[in-house]
C-alpha cells in the first residue's frame, strides 16, 4: 500500500480554464488505464508461466527486491518529477506497472479467476462513481483528503506490525478501514488533480497527467486489493 502526493502537485497553480482541465483529466485516465492493462497483462503472463513463478517467488530475497524497487519508482516519479524528462517519467511509470503486475501475480494463485474479475468490476464501479464525484462535486474536500493520508498512513503501520502479530482481527479491520479510505481518497485525488489544470506546454501537462494517473492507480490498486481480500474466493 502506498499513496504519494507528488512535489509537483503542491506547486501555486492559476484557475484552469475547461479545455485545459479535460485535456489534463483525459490524458490522466488514458496513463491510469494503460497501466492498469499493464499491470493486468503481466500477472496473467507471469501467473501462467510455472517457470517465471519458480525464479520469482522462491526467493523471498527477489521478492523483497520487486517491493523495494516499487517502492523507489514511486517515490522517484513523486519526488523527482521536475528531474526527469517526459519519456524517462513515462518509462518509470510502465515499469512501475510492470514490476506491480509480477508481485500481483500471487493473487492469481490464491484465488479464483471469476472472483478475482468480478471483484474488478465491483472496484471499477466503485472507483468511477468517486472520481465522478471528485469530478463535480463542488465541496473542497482538503479537510478530508488529509484525514485519510492520515488513516492511509495508520493502517499501513498497522498492516506492517501485523505481519509479525498475524492477528486476523487486526487484519479485517485493516481491510474494511482500507476500502473505506481508497473509496475516498480517489475522490480527493481526483478533486485535486482537476485543480492542476494549469500548466501551458504539452510537456508540462503530460508530466501533471504521470503524476495524476500514479496517485489515481495506487487507488484503484489498492482499493482492489481490500475488497479482493472480502469478496475474493480462494482456490
Amino acid at each position: 500500500m502506498n499513496n504519494y502526493e507528488p512535489q509537483v502537485f503542491k506547486e501555486q497553480y492559476q484557475t484552469p480554464s475547461r479545455t485545459a482541465t479535460n485535456t489534463l483529466v483525459r490524458s490522466v485516465y488514458i496513463w491510469m488505464c494503460t497501466a492498469l492493462l499493464l499491470t493486468g497483462a503481466t500477472a496473467t503472463l507471469v501467473a501462467g508461466s510455472p517457470r517465471l513463478l519458480e525464479i520469482i517467488f522462491s526467493s523471498k530475497a527477489i521478492f523483497w527486491m520487486l517491493l523495494i524497487a516499487q517502492f523507489g519508482l514511486v517515490w522517484a516519479i513523486s519526488a523527482k518529477v521536475t528531474s526527469f524528462r517526459l519519456p524517462a517519467l513515462s518509462g518509470l511509470f510502465m515499469l512501475y506497472s510492470v514490476l506491480t503486475g509480477i508481485t500481483f501475480s500471487v493473487y492469481f494463485l490464491v484465488f479464483t479467476a471469476e472472483s478475482i474479475a468480478s471483484t474488478f468490476f465491483i472496484t471499477a464501479g466503485t472507483f468511477a462513481v468517486m472520481s465522478l464525484y471528485g469530478f463535480v462535486t463542488k465541496a473542497d474536500l482538503t479537510k478530508l483528503g488529509n484525514l485519510l493520508l492520515m488513516g492511509l498512513i495508520g493502517i499501513i503501520i498497522a498492516s506492517v506490525v501485523n505481519l509479525f502479530l498475524k492477528n486476523e482481527t487486526v487484519y479485517w479491520v485493516v481491510t474494511y478501514a482500507g476500502v473505506l479510505i481508497f473509496t475516498g481518497l480517489v475522490a480527493y485525488d481526483t478533486q485535486k488533480i482537476k485543480a492542476l489544470a494549469y500548466a501551458s506546454d504539452n510537456e508540462h501537462t503530460q508530466k501533471l497527467a504521470i503524476c495524476g494517473a500514479l496517485s489515481l492507480y495506487l487507488d484503484f490498486i489498492n482499493l482492489f486489493i481490500m475488497l479482493l481480500r472480502i469478496f475474493g474466493q480462494r482456490k
